[in-house]
Order: structure tokens, then C-alpha cells, then sequence
């Protein structure tokens, strides 16, 4: 029997719309808006250092950023020199849901310091973007200081030559920047202190200001505290120039002679999410971090604390990585440094 032209267009109609319906993918196969759960932000050292801080000076600003639905929230995993924390991160599915505050020594120092890594620190994170760059500052427990009358870098330095092995040295952890100033610091000036490796600037800093330790290389927002309240003395800052959140504070190389020319040590910090993050996530965390370090107040905030805030693309704090990795290789391999 022969077919209307209704039935026909009825025919036709239902057939297309069923074809569409197969060729389209179900509602729970559509990509869920991001962030779709709470956005953890790993700090791989323990709380009151530096990396701490800025995690947490950072974390609030991006909540709101993104709608203030989802928190995004510190969880601090200090160990080895930092890679206890980035090996998670490295391993964590790449949804955008878990990031590394990754610094200078998990991604720069210790693929030339570590016999072995548990990460590849290049092919297994996407860079996301810088978040500031610090100096480190050398700071002395004040009754060690006067006890061994050291009032200068040049102080130090005859100490350190009078009384070999007497004073220790604390560090954040093996392959931090902190480790490494005072690494080639010693080689600079053929001394030697007994390097004592923490889980972290904070606890390092305890030990310090208790007078278990004697001086430390740290970074400077967590020291800055401490050295206003007179419970740390500070002798010099370890960047190229002097530091504008303490200008009359020398650097090494101005304290400390013709042995320290061209010395520099300086830190920095930038989150990192794992490799196949998707882009388009990466590039509006990075935009949304750098609106966020840009305002007024961060700005201000984390310059007093001697912090410089950066906040670069992707591509541009890749590079810097790798330029950071070829330098601190070679500082390790002047310096000596080694694993404790």
C-alpha cells in the first residue's frame, strides 16, 4: 500500500531525530564544569615555611575566583626534600582537581642532587604559572651569634674557620634552595658546618630560634617574623641585590668579600598540576592566579613579607624551569652537596 506524503514526513522526521539522538552523547558523558569537587593544592613541605605560606595566601583568592562553590584546600606533605608531595601530584588523575606548590628545589635542584627521583619533574607536570620569587636570608639563632661574636657575614666566615664542625646548620630539607645556599655558601669560603636536613622551614625555625640550631639559610616570608621580633638575627640576604622589604640588610656577596663574589641563592614558588591536565583549565587557573597576585593588596601583602609576586604563562614558567635546572645543577656540582 502506498505511503502518504505525511507518513513519508512523519517517517523522515522521527528517523533524523533518532539519528541524532545516537550520534549525540549522553548528558553524563558531557564534560562536567570545573572545578567539580574541592581543588586540593599540595604543599610538599610542612606548615610555616615559606611554600605553606603562599599556598595559603593564594588558595582563597582562586576559590572565589572560581564561584566560591568548590573550597580549594592546603594539604601538606613534606618529605625528601619536597618529592614525598610532588610524586603524588605527579601520579594524581589530571582533572585540574590536584595541584603541587612546587619550588625551586622539587623542580629545579633535586633532578641534580637525588641519586633517584620518583617523578620526572618535566614530563610528568604541566607548568601552570609562577607564583613569586623570594630571597633566601642567612640567619643566626641571636645567643649563638653571640656567643661566637658574630655580628657579620665576615664574622661568620672567621668562625666558622676558628671552630670547624661546631656549628650546624639548619635546612627546610635536603634540595631546597635553603640546603643548597648554605651548601655553597661553605664551598664558596672553604668551611664547614654540620648540615641538619627538616621536614620544612617551620619546624627547622623552631629548632632555631630553641637554640638547637645555629643559623639557617631560609627563605625570607617565613624569617621575616622572627626578625623583626628580635628572635632571629639576620646577616644577609642571599639574592643578587638587596631586598626591598629589608634595603639595609647587605647581600652575601656585599657582606662577605672577595671569597663570595657572584654568590646568589634565591628561591621561588609556582603551582604545577600532572601531566594531561587539560589546557583550557591550565590557562584559567594561571589567568585567575595572576589576577589574583596583581591586586592591591597581595601585591603589598606579600612584598612586605619579601616576596616578589609573579604570576607568567605556562610556556614561560617552563622555560624558566629549565633554566633553573641547568643552574642548579651546576651548583651542586661545585658545591658538593649530597643527600644526608
Amino acid at each position: 500500500m502506498p505511503r502518504s506524503p505525511d507518513r513519508r514526513r512523519w517517517l523522515a522526521l522521527t528517523g533524523a531525530t533518532t539519528a541524532s539522538w545516537l550520534l549525540a552523547p549522553p548528558a553524563w558523558a558531557q564534560p562536567a564544569a570545573w572545578p567539580g569537587k574541592p581543588v586540593r593544592i599540595v604543599v610538599p613541605f610542612a606548615a610555616g615555611g615559606t611554600t605553606d605560606i603562599l599556598a595559603r595566601a593564594l588558595a582563597p583568592e582562586l576559590q572565589r575566583a572560581f564561584g566560591g562553590v568548590q573550597p580549594f584546600v592546603i594539604d601538606n606533605k613534606p618529605g625528601a626534600g619536597g618529592n614525598t608531595g610532588a610524586a603524588e601530584v605527579a601520579k594524581a588523575a589530571p582533572d585540574g582537581h590536584t595541584l603541587v606548590m612546587g619550588t625551586v628545589g622539587t623542580h629545579a635542584i633535586n633532578p641534580g642532587l637525588y641519586p633517584r627521583m620518583p617523578y620526572d619533574h618535566v614530563k610528568d607536570f604541566v607548568p601552570v604559572t609562577l607564583v613569586a620569587g623570594v630571597p633566601n636570608v642567612l640567619v643566626m639563632n641571636p645567643a649563638s651569634a653571640e656567643r661566637y661574636k658574630i655580628g657579620s657575614v665576615a664574622d661568620l666566615i672567621g668562625a666558622l674557620k676558628a671552630h670547624p664542625g661546631r656549628l650546624n646548620m639548619a635546612s627546610s630539607g635536603n634540595g631546597t634552595s635553603i640546603h643548597l645556599a648554605g651548601e655553597l655558601f661553605k664551598s664558596m669560603t672553604g668551611t664547614f658546618m654540620v648540615h641538619i636536613p627538616y621536614r620544612g622551614s617551620g619546624p627547622a625555625l623552631i629548632d632555631l630560634m630553641g637554640g638547637a640550631m645555629d643559623l639557617m639559610f631560609d627563605n625570607l616570608p617565613s624569617a621575616m617574623p622572627h626578625i623583626r621580633s628580635g628572635r632571629l638575627k639576620a646577616l644577609a640576604v642571599t639574592s643578587a641585590v638587596r631586598s626591598g622589604a629589608l634595603p639595609e640588610l647587605p647581600t652575601v656577596e656585599e657582606a662577605g668579600g672577595p671569597a663570595l663574589k657572584g654568590f646568589e641563592a634565591s628561591s621561588w614558588f609556582g603551582l604545577l598540576a600532572p601531566a594531561g591536565t587539560p589546557i583550557d583549565i591550565v590557562n584559567r587557573l594561571q589567568q585567575e592566579t595572576a589576577k589574583a597576585l596583581a591586586a592591591a593588596a597581595m601585591k603589598e601583602r606579600l612584598l612586605a613579607q619579601g616576596a616578589v609576586p609573579s604570576g607568567i604563562t605556562s610556556a614561560d614558567f617552563a622555560k624558566l624551569i629549565a633554566a633553573e635546572t641547568a643552574k642548579w645543577a651546576r651548583v651542586v656540582k661545585v658545591s658538593g652537596a649530597k643527600v644526608d
